[in-house]
C-alpha cells in the first residue's frame, strides 16, 4: 500500500493564512520598533528624553473657556484636561443636535409635500457640498463677529446675540436636586416596568392596554407628587441679562464655540439625512403596502412599521458620521476655540514635547472613537433581528 502524499506546510491552505498574518504582524512590530528607537535616539541627541513629567510643570497661559476652573498657575496636565473636556463638549452636543436635525431633514426629503421635499433637498445639497472649514469661517467671521456690541445686543425672547457670544438661559442645582434625581430614576424604572407588563398583556389578550400612555401618565404622576412634596423643580432656571460689558446669569456661548458647533451640526446633519433617507427607502415596499392595507396612517406606519426596520440599515453608516463629527471637531482651532488640538499645540510650542503631545491627541481621539463605536454597536445588537 502506497504512502499518502504529504503536502508541504508552506502550501497547506490551513497554515498559509496563519503564516502570512504572523509575517505581517512581525513586519508591523519591526517597523514600529525602528521608528520608536529612531525617534528616541534623535531626541537624545538634542538633549530631550521621552517622558510625561513635563505635565506637572506650570503652564503659564490662559484658557478663555473651560468646564473646570483653570488658572495660568495650573499645570500642563490640567490644561490638557480642559482641552479634552472642551472637545467632549463639542462632540456631545454636536451628536445630539445633528441626530435630531438629520432625522427631520431625512424624513422631509421623502415627504409628499413638494415644497418640504425641495427645501430639504436644497439644504442637503448646499451644506453637504460646501467644505466644512469654509462653513466655519462663514459662521464665525460673517455671522457671529459682525453682531452688535454687547450694549446693543439683539434679544430674541430670553436669548441675547452679540459679538461677545450668545447668552442663553441655564440651570443651577439646589438643595432638592438630588431628591429629584433619585425620583426621576425611580419614575423611569416604574414607567418602563409598567410598559413591559401592559405590552405583554396586550400581546397575549389582543386587547389594547395603552402601555405607552400608561407609562407616561405614571411618570407624570410621580413627578407631580415630587413637585408637591419639594415645592420646587429639579433645577432653577436663570435667564441672562446685560450688565455693562458682559452678561450676568444664564450661559454664554462664545463666538468660536458657536461657530464650530453650528457648522458641525449643519454639515454632518446633511450626511445623516441621506443615511436616514436611504434607510427608509431600503425597507421593502411590501411592508408599507401591508400597513396601508390595514388602514394605518402615514405617521403610524412610519413610527411602527418603517422606522423599526430602517434603523437596522441606518446604524452602521450613522456610526461613521458620529466618528467624523468627533474628528472634525479638531477644526475648532481655526476660530480660536481651545480644544485638545489648540491646547496641545500651545503646550507643544512651550515645552518642545511634540512626540508626547501628539501621542496624547491620538489617544484622546482614539478613545472618543472607540467609546462611540462600542455604544453604537451595543445599540445595533439590541435592534438586530434574532433568527430562530
Amino acid at each position: 500500500m502506497k504512502n499518502a502524499v504529504t503536502t508541504p506546510f508552506w502550501r497547506d491552505k490551513r497554515i498559509v493564512p496563519i503564516l502570512l498574518q504572523v509575517l505581517f504582524a512581525a513586519l508591523v512590530l519591526a517597523g514600529g520598533y525602528y521608528f520608536v528607537t529612531n525617534a528616541i535616539t534623535g531626541l537624545q541627541q538634542i538633549g530631550i528624553n521621552l517622558g510625561f513629567n513635563f505635565l506637572k510643570n506650570t503652564s503659564g497661559f490662559t484658557i478663555s473657556e473651560s468646564m473646570i476652573d483653570f488658572q495660568p498657575t495650573d499645570t500642563y496636565g490640567r490644561a490638557i484636561v480642559v482641552g479634552i473636556l472642551n472637545t467632549l463638549r463639542i462632540a456631545f452636543f454636536g451628536i445630539i443636535l445633528t441626530s435630531i436635525i438629520g432625522l427631520f431633514v431625512g424624513i422631509a426629503k421623502l415627504s409628499n409635500n413638494w415644497l418640504v421635499s425641495k427645501l430639504a433637498t436644497v439644504y442637503i445639497e448646499i451644506f453637504r457640498n460646501t467644505p466644512l472649514l469654509v462653513q466655519i469661517f462663514i459662521w464665525f467671521f460673517a455671522v457671529l463677529l459682525p453682531l452688535p456690541r454687547i450694549e446693543e445686543a439683539l434679544k430674541l425672547g430670553p436669548v441675547f446675540f452679540s459679538n461677545r457670544g450668545i447668552a442663553v438661559p441655564w440651570f443651577e442645582t439646589h438643595s432638592n436636586t438630588m431628591i429629584w434625581g433619585v425620583t426621576i430614576l425611580i419614575g423611569l424604572i416604574i414607567a418602563f416596568i409598567l410598559f413591559k407588563v401592559l405590552m405583554k398583556k396586550q400581546l397575549e389578550s389582543g386587547k389594547r392596554k395603552y402601555p405607552f400612555i400608561s407609562a407616561i401618565v405614571s411618570f407624570i404622576v410621580i413627578m407631580l407628587a415630587t413637585f408637591i412634596f419639594t415645592k420646587s423643580g429639579p433645577v432653577s432656571i436663570h435667564t441672562p441679562a446685560v450688565a455693562g460689558r458682559g452678561f450676568t446669569g444664564g450661559y454664554t456661548l462664545s463666538p468660536g464655540y458657536s461657530a464650530i458647533l453650528i457648522s458641525l451640526v449643519i454639515y454632518t446633519s446633511t450626511f445623516i439625512a441621506e443615511v436616514i433617507r436611504a434607510g427608509i427607502q431600503g425597507v421593502p415596499k411590501g411592508q408599507i403596502e401591508a400597513a396601508k392595507a390595514l388602514g394605518l396612517k402615514n405617521s403610524t406606519t412610519l413610527r411602527l412599521v418603517i422606522f423599526p426596520q430602517a434603523i437596522r440599515i441606518i446604524i452602521p453608516p450613522l456610526t461613521s458620521q458620529y466618528l467624523n463629527l468627533v474628528k472634525n471637531s479638531s477644526l475648532a482651532v481655526a476660530v480660536g476655540f481651545q480644544d485638545i488640538v489648540s491646547v496641545g499645540g500651545t503646550v507643544m510650542n512651550q515645552t518642545g514635547r511634540a512626540v508626547e503631545v501628539i501621542a496624547i491627541m491620538i489617544a484622546v481621539y482614539l478613545t472618543f472613537s472607540l467609546i462611540t463605536s462600542i455604544l453604537m454597536n451595543i445599540f445595533n445588537k439590541k435592534v438586530q433581528l434574532v433568527e430562530r
